[in-house]
């Protein structure tokens, strides 16, 4: 391998322009095609064999359309409207302007008019007079009243302020959420204008008022900026630390693009963007500037700038193709999880993986050549005076080295202990998916979701639909059957109140809501729903009912359930695929080993303090909320990916030194020695980048951002940097042992390079003598 890259690598620095040239026109051919084709970006949380979709058969089959509001895809919406302090919506100037609002909202051209739109108030009337109960009666002491009312849009079950709050639900003409436009949502919102003039407050919640749109940018531009001052540092020159940003931003763009191509034929999730922006600029970053650092050495021992460019792709390059290939097997191993949204962003962040690793092989050579002399100039003073890959110099990588070495048990038990006690929080792990309570708190989400909190209790944002199916039950039995299951259901202490049951219309079916005490992501409300779901085995045996919740309850916590018995296969997938692959690129059996043993610490200590923070909310940073379902599977799959980058960079020097005749101890200093800059760097380059994402109003991107910048963190300067040198010091010669029959099936695949020396060797007399210097 080093040999190819090695001769591309010359090639591209000789062929400059042509190289760029192919680059600009490919970024602006795949730009131009994948915003042509693009769709809105669409989050669906369906998966396959869930518990709630028992319900959803027995709706389509018994209730045509009942289901059609747990659909993904379609544009629903439920309008939250509130009287001001002190007021009812019964008062006449306030039911006057209600009124004007659900005449106008009738009249809006993507409102579905099959069916007249209703005023809250009088829908609430004609339910209890359906019921033969006065609803909007001051005496509610009657019994029946619960019963009858709590399926009224107006609250008036609340005790404390009842008529206060009204919802509305309605249908919209606009086929699927891919349809749906920014003046569509604008003209959703904007129907209630006058209603708020009038002293009403209409909030709005449902998918019509999900912008699809991803980044905002500030956190990538922050990201770039820490970025380029560390390079700056790492390399002692300006106009090399703008090289790898130049990179990235193709990088970046070009994936990008593919996955705006994408979503004309595959449902995207909205994060996808922000994931892939995320991978993007950090491996774009890193792999560009480890192979400039070695540029910059060979530079100064090679015989031109041609040949040392060559040389930096074929060492340099080849650690940055299997660092990649880890990053690239994490991420595409989440289709193993066979979720649907998961592997849309596996696969596209596998993609913006790919980008970066074949900018950083192709394009940055070239661009090395196009910059020629000026790359490392000029040179800033008292800045990067101490190369690293000089062995002459020593440098504060080599001292730390050094440190380890006089007492590894001591640097190794300080590291798991600290790992250990930041993991202790990890017990409490509870997860959830982004609902209304999860947005900024200026947001009509938001707003909504709290106003329906508050007139009709948090469960009413996450009700629960109980599909029941009496075919099987005796025609006179059925009445009964149906009183015991909601009885069962009425006594578990986190439900809050069930509305009266429906009958299909064949009499073999009914359905009904049952609001629980908690919102959707409440471990009370997961409980409730697991006992509810327990209940059907006694109830079926006594009268052969069977029966299936759903809702958007009930499908939060079968998703999150089904995400958390997926995490351990997949680590082993993962695991194995990359310890396979560390296997061929160090050659021993006990290192890659115990790069996976350190991975679970460092996540251990990430979820632990991703817990802290997030989840009980600790130190009051952000608002505490269950950690999004999926957030575990994709972190162990992009820091796993991140943490044999490190692994590689650095380990990959260890093993140089060793082969070529140092002791373990003395081959681990002086790797460290070589490798710790460019590893501190990348780490930093990780944190920021990752960090800044928590400025994102998405609390997705918050979590995510936070939680992959300490995973980083953790395992870079943890257990890459202390815990693993720590150990080959320890172990010595045996951290190097592979069985000599294993050693003689694995293919060479030279990552060390020794056959681009030998090739070098062979081929001395007839290159260019003319000796390159950095200025």
């Amino acid at each position: 391998m080093s040999v190819y890259l090695y001769r591309w690598g010359k090639f591209a620095f000789r062929r400059k322009w042509i190289v760029i040239a192919a680059w600009i026109i490919a970024l602006f051919v795949i730009g131009g095609v994948g915003g042509s084709l693009a769709k809105p970006f669409q989050d669906s949380f369906t998966m396959p064999d869930l518990p709630s979709e028992r319900a959803t058969k027995i709706l389509d089959e018994h209730f045509p359309g009942a289901s059609a509001g747990f659909d993904q895809n379609a544009v629903n919406g439920t309008y939250v409207i509130a009287a001001s302090n002190g007021e009812k919506l019964t008062d006449p100037s306030n039911a006057a302007a209600l009124q004007a609002f659900v005449t106008k909202l009738g009249e809006l051209n993507i409102i579905d008019k099959t069916t007249p739109l209703m005023n809250p108030v009088d829908i609430t009337k004609k339910i209890g007079e359906r019921a033969g109960i006065d609803c909007l009666a001051s005496d509610r002491s009657n019994p029946a009243f619960a019963a009858n009312c709590s399926s009224a849009p107006l609250n008036v079950l609340n005790k404390e302020h009842p008529d206060t709050v009204a919802t509305m639900q309605v249908k919209y003409t606009i086929p699927k959420y891919a349809d749906l436009t920014a003046a569509d949502r604008e003209a959703a919102y904007k129907v209630g204008d006058d209603a708020r003039a009038a002293g009403l407050q209409v909030e709005l919640i449902g998918s019509i008022t999900q912008d699809p749109g991803g980044s905002s940018g500030a956190s990538e531009m922050i990201g770039i900026a820490v970025a380029l001052v560390v390079m700056v540092i790492a390399f002692g020159a300006i106009v090399a630390a703008f090289v790898p940003i130049l990179t990235a931003l193709v990088g970046v763009g070009t994936a990008i693009s593919v996955i705006m191509f994408g979503t004309h034929w595959l449902t995207v999730p909205t994060f996808t963007p922000i994931l892939a922006s995320m991978i993007g600029l950090a491996l774009s970053i890193d792999y560009a500037m480890f192979i400039v650092s070695r540029y910059k050495h060979e530079l100064a021992v090679s015989n031109s700038p041609e040949e040392a460019a060559g040389t930096a792709v074929g060492t340099a390059g080849s650690a940055v193709i299997f660092a990649g290939l880890t990053v690239i097997i994490a991420l595409a191993g989440l289709t193993f999880v066979k979720v649907s949204f998961l592997t849309s962003m596996g696969i596209f962040g596998a993609v913006s993986a790919a980008m970066a690793v074949l900018v950083a092989v192709t394009l940055m050579p070239a661009l090395m050549g196009a910059f020629g002399r000026f790359l490392f100039k000029p040179k800033l003073p008292l800045v990067a005076q101490h190369d690293p890959e000089d062995d002459t110099s020593v440098t504060n990588g080599q001292r730390f080295a050094r440190l380890i070495g006089k007492a590894p048990a001591l640097t190794l038990g300080i590291s798991v202990v600290l790992l250990g006690l930041l993991a202790a929080p990890a017990v409490n792990l509870q997860l959830g998916l982004p609902g209304g309570d999860s947005m900024p708190q200026n947001t009509t989400i938001r707003k909504a979701y709290d106003l329906q909190t508050a007139g009709f209790g948090e469960g009413s944002n996450g009700t629960l639909m109980v599909a029941v199916d009496l075919s099987k039950t005796p025609e006179n039995q059925r009445t009964e059957a149906l009183d015991a299951l909601r009885d069962k259901l009425a006594h578990y202490p986190g439900m809050d109140y069930l509305t009266v049951a429906q009958h299909s219309q064949d009499g073999q079916a009914a359905m009904f809501m049952g609001v629980p005490h908690s919102g959707p992501n409440n471990k009370e409300t997961k409980d409730l729903v697991k006992d509810a779901r327990n209940a059907e085995s006694d109830l079926k045996a006594q009268y052969g009912m069977e029966y299936g919740i759903t809702g958007t309850t009930a499908i939060f916590a079968d998703v999150s359930q089904a995400l958390l018995v997926k995490i351990i296969p997949y680590l082993a997938i993962v695991a194995g695929a990359a310890f396979i692959l560390l296997l061929l690129v160090f050659r021993s059996i006990l290192v890659p080993l115990t790069a996976a043993l350190g991975f679970l610490l460092s996540m251990a200590a990430t979820f632990g303090a991703t817990v802290l923070i997030f989840q009980d909310g600790k130190f009051g940073l952000v608002e505490p909320h269950p950690l999004v379902s999926f957030l575990p599977i994709m972190l162990i799959g992009l820091v796993f990916g991140l943490a044999m980058d490190y692994q590689v960079f650095l380990v990959t020097r260890m093993r140089e030194e060793y082969v070529h005749g140092k002791s373990a101890k003395e081959a681990m200093i002086s790797g460290y020695h070589h490798g710790a800059r460019v590893v501190t760097s990348a780490a930093i380059i990780m944190i920021s980048v990752f960090s800044a994402f928590m400025l994102e109003d998405n609390v997705v991107a918050k979590s995510m951002g936070f939680a992959m910048a300490a995973g980083v963190f953790f395992d870079a300067f943890i257990v890459r940097m202390i815990l693993i040198p720590s150990l080959l010091a320890l172990l010595g010669d045996s951290a190097w042992w592979i069985p000599k029959w294993l050693d003689r099936i694995l293919p060479d695949i030279d990552v060390e390079g020794a056959k681009l020396a030998e090739l070098k060797q062979s081929s001395a007399p007839s290159e260019d003598k003319e000796h390159a210097t950095i200025g």
